[in-house]
């Protein structure tokens, strides 16, 4: 059975952000492994499904989403330092998975779950960043769309079940990728908690 105002859509993409005023790439969705969402689910950022919803199988793309579509400025509050003993492991400084450079999966008081980057280790503290790790950037997708077709009910209700957490362990697979966590690429995508929602 079909739904005709739901897309199902699969690319192949290279994602690229300037960096010190040059792109380099920072996410891929191979052919092999594409990056799949089904459309006005909110599963992606609204502005790369704009793009996307209007192409065919097979046709070309190469675009860019302001940082203000994509995920905004920086926002210094999102910036704290946080107390080393929140990372210790029987009583040691968890040194193997808190470094320079890494995301870990956290949950704030409200048991909310966030993805972190470690900033700086200190004496006594660990600064962490809990901006999305393309916040302060341009997004410039280049791909091909590799499926684009009507979902079917079983695909819509399939995502429905996700977002009431059923059905998937949590991990990025579960947004399929594209969000920019550690899915669908090759860097830390989105996951189910990680983004997907803009």
């Amino acid at each position: 059975m079909e739904n005709n105002s739901n897309k199902y859509i699969t690319v192949a993409y290279e994602l690229y952000v300037e960096d010190g005023g040059k792109e380099s790439m920072v996410e891929q969705a191979p052919a092999e492994h594409p990056f799949q969402f089904i459309s006005g689910m909110g599963i992606t950022l609204e502005a790369f499904e704009e793009n996307i919803a209007k192409l065919n199988k097979g046709d070309k793309f190469d675009f860019v989403i302001p940082m203000a579509d994509a995920y905004g400025e920086i926002d210094p509050t999102h910036i704290l330092d946080l107390p080393k003993h929140f990372f210790e492991i029987d009583g040691q400084f968890d040194a193997k998975r808190v470094f320079v450079g890494n995301i870990l999966p956290m949950v704030n008081s409200d048991g909310n779950h966030l993805n972190g980057t470690v900033v700086e280790i200190k004496d006594d503290s660990v600064r962490m960043d809990f901006n999305h790790p393309f916040a302060g950037k341009d997004l410039h997708f280049v791909g091909t769309v590799t499926e684009s077709r009507p979902a079917t009910n079983a695909e819509i209700q399939e995502v429905v079940n996700m977002f009431a957490g059923e059905g998937c362990g949590g991990g990025c697979d579960c947004c399929g990728g594209g969000c920019g966590d550690d899915c669908g690429g090759g860097h830390h995508h989105d996951g189910c908690g990680c983004g997907c929602h803009s």
